[in-house]
């Protein structure tokens, strides 16, 4: 010990700015991912200042100078049965900085061999990943230590967040941590939500209520994997009156190119002749009484419209999903994946107009779950030049993105590559892990290497969010979780007691008529 530092070991061989190894005493034994701190000089503003980085042990090796690998079993024993076995313990650390008035730094000096390496204290790591009060959404804690919490900076959701990970490993259940906080810090979300990952949100795990701020929309067509009772509160209708859609939505929706101006044209005419007021039926039917081959082939693409089942007698204004400190669930479960696209197309444009215009003032965080679905890497959906729009362009506005997936080398690499803050947690696809070194600078070969040693509910965060890279483990949600996977062994059980039950309830059902045969045939005797 040093004044209040544990020392773990001494810094040796080859050392950067990066990066060092360390010996250490097989009684100390630091795990993997431990956070351990050495002291440095750095050249701050012209003044050589002593300064405390802080490192995370990336690997641990032992090694023996008696026991080499070339010995044979033979002369192995008698060297342990003589005492002589020299064992040599040490570690590689990665750099992740410096606190330097509040604010993470790079080493521009290598650690000196030499050096003194201690065990991080709690008092330095919470100060490295903490914030104020009114920017930080406290997620979790660290990996290693489960006495220091993790938060995260709502400052760098501007440049937007990807939640990466494979099925199971509890991407959706993150992204529910993130919306409790971000609910807490005042802020208007708008989640789409092709599983009912999250209509539960209003209610606590014991059944009371979290907030009476969420509400879930859902289309009149919608099967939807809940109903009302289940949800437990009423369910918003979101609907399309057909003669609201400019001609360029009906162009668009129906697929039909710019170049394709007389069919444009076909369309423009035949709603100038219904008036103001019509529906998709009425369209249909004008474009057939015309009958001119323009019109013909427009009724060719207007029809696919048919299958869109959100048109309604009212458009659901915008205005009802834009309200501060409120969430809004928009429940696609149920839906054609055509129709899932059109609502996130129809929703995302009426947010980006309305903060492109500064008709809302205030920042709204859209969460887009089962991303790959609305903007894959090939191929093109409605919702595509939107999401990418916003991407590229919505933090001037004030509308910053949350993608998440279980696909990331599905998802559009421009996309994903313009959110510089990810979440990511266990992923063993190699072409996932391709996708996110790609997309990622701040995602280093160490960092990609560990991700499949990651738990359920683990991550490693890494962008504008966090001071530096941090393995955190997720902290447990105060809501409900929708949309997780069934417990197989208790529906197996319960599916036996049913079984068992109904065997039970057929044979009382023969002995009862065993027993009146018996009794008509005793009577007739």
């Amino acid at each position: 010990m040093l004044g209040s530092l544990e020392k773990l070991g001494v810094v040796v061989g080859e050392a950067s700015p990066t990066e060092f190894y360390f010996v250490t005493d097989e009684n100390k034994h630091p795990p993997r991912w431990e956070y351990v701190l050495v002291k440095s000089t750095e050249n701050i503003d012209g003044e050589d200042v002593e300064v405390d980085v802080i490192a995370q042990i990336d690997a641990i090796y032992s090694s023996s100078m008696a026991l080499s690998g070339k010995a044979s079993l033979e002369t192995v024993e008698k060297i342990k049965e003589a005492g002589l076995v020299d064992r040599k313990l040490f570690a590689k650390a990665r750099v992740l900085g410096f606190l330097y008035e509040g604010i993470v730094l790079q080493p521009r000096r290598a650690i000196y061999p030499g050096n003194d390496v201690f065990k991080a204290p709690e008092s330095i790591l919470k100060e490295f990943y903490s914030y104020p009060e009114e920017e930080g959404l406290f997620i979790g804690h660290l990996i290693t230590r489960q006495d220091v919490p993790v938060s995260i900076s709502v400052r760098g959701f501007r440049r937007h967040l990807a939640i990466l990970a494979q099925t199971g490993a509890g991407k959706s259940y993150a992204a529910g941590v993130l919306l409790e906080e971000l609910l807490k810090k005042g802020a208007t979300v708008v989640v789409l939500d092709p599983h009912a990952d999250y209509v539960f949100l209003s209610r606590r795990k014991d059944g009371t209520t979290f907030s009476d701020r969420i509400s879930v929309f859902r289309t009149p067509e919608s099967t939807g994997r809940y109903d009302e009772s289940q949800i437990g509160k009423k369910i918003n209708s979101y609907e399309v009156k057909f003669s609201d859609l400019s001609i360029d939505e009906i162009v668009t929706v129906c697929g039909i190119s710019e170049r394709w101006t007389k069919i444009i044209g076909a369309i423009q005419e035949a709603i100038e002749d219904l008036g103001k007021s019509y529906s998709l039926n009425d369209l249909i039917k004008k474009l057939e009484e015309r009958g001119d081959p323009d019109s013909l082939r427009a009724l060719n693409y207007v029809k696919r419209l048919s299958k869109i089942r959100v048109f309604g007698s009212a458009t659901t204004d915008i205005e009802k999903l834009l309200k501060p400190k409120h969430i809004y669930v928009v429940d696609l479960s149920g839906l054609d994946d055509r129709v899932s696209d059109y609502i996130a197309f129809r929703i995302l444009s009426g947010i980006y107009e309305k903060a492109e215009t500064q008709q809302y003032r205030y920042p709204v965080f859209v969460f887009v779950e089962e991303a790959h679905r609305f903007i894959p890497n090939r191929g093109n959906t409605l919702s595509k030049g939107i999401i990418k729009r916003i991407a590229a362009e919505g933090r001037k506005f004030g509308v910053f993105l949350v993608l998440i997936t279980q696909r990331p080398y599905k998802i559009d690499p421009d996309a994903l590559s313009q959110c510089n803050s990810q979440i990511i947690m266990r992923m063993t696809n190699p072409e996932d892990q391709k996708a996110v070194k790609n997309s990622s600078e701040r995602m280093s070969e160490s960092l990609l290497n560990d991700l499949p040693g990651l738990n359920v509910g683990e991550a490693v965060i890494v962008g504008e969010v966090t001071r530096a890279p941090v393995m955190v483990r997720i902290r447990q949600r105060e809501t409900e979780e929708g949309g997780a996977d069934i417990d197989v062994v208790e529906k197996l059980r319960e599916a036996v007691k049913e079984a068992e039950e109904e065997e039970e309830s057929r044979e009382e059902r023969l002995r009862e008529e065993l027993n009146m045969y018996r009794d008509m045939v005793g009577g007739e005797l």
